[in-house]
């Protein structure tokens, strides 16, 4: 039987090792894609949307394949969210084993697409990170997101209409474009996370999705264990700000629904963080978002 590991991937055994697979999209993320023009960065998101879910097993990924559906197939198109797509897999050392374009005329407004696709990965029987061995008093070490990731964009897209602002007007306060931060490529942790967990004590993983911290943290604890998060331990992006500020969006809501500057949450042993956080550096930022404690769900402190 294989073990739940909150429903982030789904294992099943292999000899001595347990098949790690998970499937995904983008979400309306490809509203902002078709507005904005930029394409060659939406197949990232599409390949960290499964290998950073069955990393959190402690897998290593082996291959993916997508699924590319659209009305008229637009060979240039194609070939920019493909190019995405490869630089995923390189990011998370897997291969591109295939995938199926689909032409539905008719089907999709003509210029538009949809994507999806899935990872399989493979883990030792007894490395799987599972949450089991979680108790109270371990760390929450948090990997820092690129921005929103590719989640929450149904409420950003409502923001951005109510806003007065349009993708090509610059982000407040940054030197970027609006459009530019929220197509942002979601981050590939699987080497960093891989790295963490060859060293020791890392006990569970929570991929920070659709749901944010509240939702996502809580799934990898046994009964009986919850959350306290340091409000005010990592950088939140500017680009969260400004959603939370031209929404007039409660922070309890934002904490449910974007990831707001950590996209992985590492539950680890007092020894592992403080050796993760000694190491960490230039691209491989980690923070020190939290703690267990004896209770259910997630506060903040």
């Amino acid at each position: 039987m294989a073990p739940g590991i909150g429903g982030f991937g789904g294992l099943f055994p292999f000899d001595d090792k347990y098949l790690v697979a998970g499937t995904d999209g983008v979400g309306t993320k490809l509203k902002l894609a078709f507005d904005t023009g930029i394409h060659d960065t939406i197949g990232i998101d599409l390949v960290a949307m499964s290998v950073n879910d069955i990393v959190t097993s402690g897998a290593k990924p082996l291959f993916f394949l997508d699924y590319y559906a659209t009305s008229r197939l637009d060979v240039d198109l194609a070939e920019k969210v493909v190019k995405g797509i490869v630089d995923g897999c390189q990011q998370s050392d897997c291969v591109l084993l295939g995938g199926e374009t689909a032409e539905m005329p008719g089907f999709y407004a003509d210029g538009e697409y949809d994507l999806s696709g899935f990872a399989v990965g493979t883990v030792n029987k007894d490395a799987v990170i599972d949450g089991k061995n979680i108790v109270a008093g371990d760390v929450l070490v948090g990997l820092p997101s690129s921005g929103v990731h590719s989640n929450g964009f149904s409420l950003v897209r409502r923001v951005l209409a109510h806003s007065g602002l349009s993708l090509k007007d610059q982000l407040p306060g940054e030197d970027i474009t609006l459009g530019e931060a929220l197509m942002a490529p979601t981050v590939i942790y699987v080497k960093q996370v891989l790295d963490i967990i060859s060293k020791g004590g890392v006990k569970g993983i929570a991929h920070i999705t659709g749901g944010g911290f509240t939702d996502n943290i809580p799934r990898v604890f046994p009964k009986g264990l919850g959350a306290v998060i340091y409000n005010g331990s990592w950088e939140v992006p500017a680009v969260f700000k400004w959603i939370q500020e031209a929404g007039r969006i409660e922070e309890a809501e934002m904490m449910r629904t974007f990831n707001m500057g950590v996209g992985m949450v590492l539950v680890v042993s007092r020894e592992a963080a403080h050796r993760i956080l000694k190491e960490a550096n230039g691209a491989n930022k980690a923070y020190r978002i939290g703690e267990v404690v004896r209770g259910e769900g997630v506060s903040y402190s």
